[in-house]
């Protein structure tokens, strides 16, 4: 049976999986606000995609079949959707580097609605090595196989200078981390068990400014 899922799991593309935090985050509002079905009609405009496409994705990942004139339980979609996720239980991660985006990461307790639990950062710096952020320490890097080890962590979130990256990715790796989530604004190589996800801020903040660009007509 595990083998079978692992099988589906991998047939889900990358593109299906970027959506379903849309579905569960629309589908999460008009739950507050007392909604228990929707159509995949309704799902569609707002996220922006054909009633189509709506429903082969949450096929994929939910039971859920929907009823006529009512659509789909909302309840229900947003537990499967959550499970898929991995949201319905926490995954302790760390993160190396805790300069601004480091100690904002580690302040933020909206990761845990995601299922993310950072447990503790680690830095290079004297100055930082010895504090706390929102209850959690800040470690010296050199205590990062040791930690990570003895606490079973397969997340690892890398807020480190460009320079600095592939090498905290290294030593991630070989910790056994199984998962990055890369801030550092450089290519980082990563060996073909581990999961890297790099996400470039100046190119984000390009295309925003680009498209403001236009809509201005500047």
């Amino acid at each position: 049976m595990k083998k079978q899922e692992n099988r589906e799991i991998k047939e889900i593309s990358k593109a299906t999986i970027a959506r379903m935090p849309l579905y569960l985050h629309f589908l999460q509002e008009e739950n507050s606000k007392g909604a228990q079905y929707i159509s995949s009609t309704v799902i569609a405009q707002n996220i922006s995609v054909s009633s189509v496409l709506v429903r082969k994705d949450l096929a994929l990942v939910s039971s859920e079949a929907g009823r006529p004139r009512l659509g789909f339980a909302i309840s229900r979609l947003i537990v499967d959707i959550e499970k898929f996720l991995g949201y319905d239980s926490l995954s302790d991660a760390v993160i190396v580097g805790a300069g601004g985006l480091g100690r904002a990461f580690l302040g933020y307790e909206g990761f845990k609605n995601n299922g993310l639990n950072i447990v503790a950062a680690f830095d290079v710096s004297e100055k930082l090595v010895g504090t706390t952020v929102a209850d959690k320490k800040i470690l010296p890097l050199s205590a990062l196989g040791e930690f990570v080890r003895e606490h079973n962590i397969r997340i690892g979130i890398i807020t480190v200078p460009k320079h600095a990256a592939q090498e905290v990715l290294n030593q991630m790796a070989a910790a056994g981390i199984k998962a990055v989530w890369n801030f550092a604004p450089a290519p980082l190589r990563a060996p073909k068990d581990i999961v890297l996800k790099t996400e470039d801020l100046a190119a984000s903040l390009a295309m925003l400014a680009g498209k403001l660009y236009k809509t201005n007509g500047l």
